[in-house]
């Protein structure tokens, strides 16, 4: 075992236990243990991150740490999301509503969390042995894309919900939207549409200095605006694989069209010349 990426790796895992035990602890009276879990979940993706990249950068690499990073992501992006989104979103759903109603989003929301956590898993597992996988959509060829999206975007779109109501529990009509959203989530996890990977970013490379000026206005806006911002930038990673995977379906539509009013024509051309 490397120390150093190691040390991340456990930061990763010490994140999603303390997200379980939050989410565990929160009610309608203190919905702050919620927010909590979803910044836990916040603050565990960047630990995620930066532990691969350590331990490239200083060739620190090994089984033991890819398998152990493995592990930790599902229990911090897999296990602990969907507790939060189970307690937060069903778990905790007016006791005055329709009796049959409230035992039914309880009885789906339970389901499909778990669906959740299995494709979390699952998507783990097709990255591990996958060797440079290529989308159903393929885009730039100078780009590195994810096949499906990744289990931290996923667990980050669940947390970014949560930070964004400041951990107050939903009503009955916003707990099937929520359901809605956490089912979605579940099948772009296990798609094969691309999504940015960013993986082009070279940190150990020379950038500009404007790139000082930009690092500082995003950690004020992170730290003044984050319910906000985190939103934003979770939901619109996550539309970003949707409106790719349209796009190329619109193209290959327009292809199809062309090709089937070329065929004819050149048929007809072909006929005259006999």
């Amino acid at each position: 075992m490397y120390i150093l990426p190691s040390l991340f790796t456990a930061g990763n895992i010490a994140a999603g236990y303390f997200a379980i035990t939050q989410s565990l602890q929160g009610s309608v009276l203190e919905p702050h243990h919620f927010d909590y879990a979803a910044l836990a979940i916040g603050f565990a993706i960047p630990f995620d991150a930066l532990d691969g990249r350590i331990a490239r950068m200083t060739n620190t690499t090994s089984e033991f740490g890819r398998e152990l990073d493995s592990l930790a992501d599902v229990i911090t992006f897999g296990v602990a999301p969907s507790i939060l989104a189970f307690s937060w979103g069903f778990r905790m759903l007016p006791i005055g509503m329709d009796p049959l109603l409230r035992e039914k989003l309880i009885q789906l929301g339970g389901f499909v969390c778990f669906l959740f956590l299995i494709c979390g898993a699952s998507r783990l597992a097709r990255f591990n042995i996958s060797n440079d996988p290529v989308p159903k959509n393929p885009g730039r060829p100078d780009r590195k894309y994810f096949v499906g999206m990744p289990i931290p975007a996923a667990a980050g779109v669940i947390a970014a919900v949560v930070h964004g109501f400041q951990g107050h529990p939903f009503n009955a009509w916003t707990a099937i939207l929520w359901l809605l959203l956490v089912a979605s989530i579940s099948f772009l996890m296990v798609s094969r549409w691309r999504f940015w990977s960013g993986k082009e970013i070279n940190l150990a490379n020379r950038h500009p200095f404007q790139w000082i000026v930009l690092m500082g206005l995003a950690i004020y806006l992170l730290a003044f605006f984050s319910r906000v911002l985190l939103l934003v930038l979770a939901l619109a990673y996550m539309f970003s694989g949707v409106l790719a995977r349209a796009a190329y379906s619109r193209r290959r539509h327009r292809r199809s069209e062309q090709s089937d009013t070329i065929a004819p024509h050149a048929h007809t051309t072909g006929h005259t010349a006999e």
